[in-house]
């Protein structure tokens, strides 16, 4: 076996991932699997801005893992890869120098394993809707897929579409046959001899975190910054104070930044509205402005969403949530828009008598199960058509989608640009052919005999 380490250092946490692959089959479709992994304690890189030693020093734990599960032979042959995304985009756009010495801090922590270091990166919001479309339908062999007699065949199903929600962006990546008319949308990609069309957008400031960031500073300026303001996405019987500068550090929100202290301490007290939680989070979005035949929201073209879509990361945690904490089924967008109505008038006692272990998350569930069903339904324009072909889930088998196992798919040269060439297979097919000769041949003769047998003993009666 080979293996392959990738730290996927998303906004709010860091991730490892150990991949594993038998070393003659590495150009195979499929092959790739998950062999561990393991969730690095506290918060994501960006959040070391003001420490970034610490940022290296928060791997260790899970490095020191990786020194367990990777055989120690196999350590210096394995490649290890930091891809950091829209977390660490936003602390570049902040502040260009604190961001360069956080990925430094984290290099010099990683080159001090025995393991192949090839870089720790700021990926783009399309590097990351990209890859992982290809973990998606590398996992599940949409590319190419060896047939029975070990010769390649290119499955006549279609690829699968992709849809990830982070903590600070979201990305929507799928096939499309239609004119791509924003040129910095399209992504000609040449897989195991095939060409794919591919669009790929990714939206900085609308992944989980950074939408509940944006909520609040709306709800604050609608209010006008008094010392209570009421939130109609959090539960009857939750209340929390914040400080201002808790809203406003983040370039998602810095434009909004009221002329007050920011040591100011506010008070938000839940109202559990779902209409209300609607309108506001609706504001978020402009569907207003479009210079191409069709947009998304903000003025970004898409085209038709078309085909089946998996749906991954907060999609799934939040569909989740619906579907085991409440008790709802999710089909149609009007099962997503009712249980997100369900969830806003849930008190806060309840919730935490309904899931106790995510005490954590609890009060924003409304919240964004209302922005998940506006940004499918008035964003991607999904409806009871489409809708239904989106799979909300986390794993392919065992392997936990996203763009991790695409990005070192691509770093390793192991998806080929030319159809793989069909030595193998035929070798395969040669030794197929003669067990087959071999089966026929030893039948053939068995036969023969058993008709010899009978003619010998009729002759002697």
């Amino acid at each position: 076996l080979q293996y392959g380490i990738v730290l996927d250092a998303g906004s709010s946490h860091t991730a490892m991932f150990i991949y594993k692959w038998p070393a003659d089959k590495e150009n195979d479709t499929g092959v790739v699997s998950e062999h561990s992994m393991c969730d690095v304690e506290g918060p994501g890189i960006s959040s070391y801005s003001s420490n970034p030693p610490a940022a290296g020093t928060s791997l260790e734990h899970c490095l020191s893992q990786a020194l367990r599960d990777v055989p120690k032979e196999k350590h210096v042959g394995t490649p290890l890869y930091l891809g950091a995304t829209a977390g660490m985009r936003l602390l570049n756009i902040a502040d260009p120098q604190v961001s360069d010495a956080v990925l430094r801090a984290v290099t010099a922590t990683l080159k001090t394993y025995p393991f192949d270091f090839r870089g720790a990166k700021i990926l783009s919001g399309e590097e990351e809707g990209v890859f992982g479309w290809v973990t998606a339908n590398y996992l599940l062999e949409n590319f190419i897929k060896r047939g029975w007699l070990g010769e390649w065949i290119q499955p006549q199903k279609k690829t699968l579409g992709a849809m990830d929600l982070g903590g600070a962006s979201t990305q929507i990546t799928f096939e499309t046959r239609d004119t791509i008319e924003n040129p910095r949308n399209e992504v000609m990609l040449k897989l195991y001899g095939q060409a794919y069309k591919v669009y790929t957008q990714s939206f900085l400031c609308y992944g989980r975190d950074q939408v509940l960031k944006r909520l609040l500073s709306k709800l604050l300026q609608a209010e006008s910054y008094q010392e209570t303001v009421f939130h109609p996405c959090w539960p009857t019987g939750y209340n929390k104070s914040l400080l201002l500068s808790s809203i406003y550090d983040s370039p998602c929100t810095e434009k909004e930044r009221p002329s007050l202290a920011f040591n100011i301490t506010v008070t938000l007290v839940g109202t559990g509205n779902g209409n209300l939680c609607t309108l506001h989070v609706s504001k978020l979005f402009d569907f207003t402005n479009c210079s191409f035949s069709h947009c998304s929201f903000d003025g970004v073209f898409q085209p038709k969403v078309s085909g089946n879509f998996i749906a991954f990361s907060a999609f799934f945690y939040t569909v989740d949530f619906i579907q085991t904490v409440m008790g709802r089924r999710v089909h149609l967008p009007s099962d997503l828009k009712d249980a997100a109505e369900t969830i806003c008038a849930t008190s806060w006692s309840e919730l935490l008598q309904k899931a106790p272990k995510l005490e954590k998350r609890l009060p924003d569930y409304c919240a964004v199960s209302t922005f998940v069903y506006l940004l499918t339904t008035k964003g991607y324009s999904f409806n009871n058509h489409s809708f239904p072909n989106i799979a909300f889930q986390k794993k392919a088998g065992e392997t936990s989608i996203g763009w991790a196992l695409g990005y070192m798919l691509n770093l390793t040269n192991m998806i080929p640009a030319e159809k793989p060439s069909s030595h193998k297979s035929m070798l395969y097919n040669y030794w197929v052919i003669l067990i087959l000769l071999f089966v026929v041949t030893t039948l053939t003769s068995l036969v023969t005999a058993i008709c010899l047998l009978r003619h010998s003993k009729s002759s002697i009666i």
